[in-house]
């Protein structure tokens, strides 16, 4: 008996059904964490978000992944951290970007390794993009 019988293959899709459920939480965590503005809080989801990769990078093993992983996660930080003090819109920005970065990870499979975690990811960063966007443009504050 071959392993596809016994562990039938998921479908693609699964991720993509994951995301959204997960990704409603970042977006309502504010309420409750509400000890921490909600600028901050994003800030510190794309920050963890981004490093992630750095993970992947060191178990992909080549070094000139590690190093542009890493550079990628630091412009993610930067991002976040300029939109913590500056306009809130960057946070949103920085989530759609990284949702592009996921799509164009899962199509190239420039780091070894990651399976479903893009198409999973990139959903979450697209809908937290999302309703940042809807929160931001109804006037709910963030700093």
């Amino acid at each position: 008996m071959t392993d596809a019988h016994i562990h039938p293959p998921r479908p693609t899709f699964q991720p993509i059904v994951w995301g959204p459920l997960v990704g409603a939480l970042p977006p309502t965590s504010p309420i409750v964490v509400r000890w921490i503005e909600p600028a901050i809080l994003h800030a510190l989801y794309i920050a963890f978000i981004a490093a992630i990769y750095i993970g992947f990078a060191v178990a992909d093993g080549r070094p000139k992944i590690i190093a542009v992983e890493s550079a990628v996660a630091a412009a993610f930080l930067i991002l976040a951290s300029v939109g913590v003090t500056e306009s809130a819109w960057l946070l949103v920005a920085a989530y759609a970007a990284h949702g592009a970065k996921d799509l164009w990870q899962h199509r190239t499979q420039f780091v070894t390794g990651t399976r479903r975690w893009p198409t999973f990811c990139a959903a979450v960063d697209f809908l937290v993009a999302a309703i940042l966007a809807i929160e931001i443009a109804s006037g709910m504050s963030f700093h």
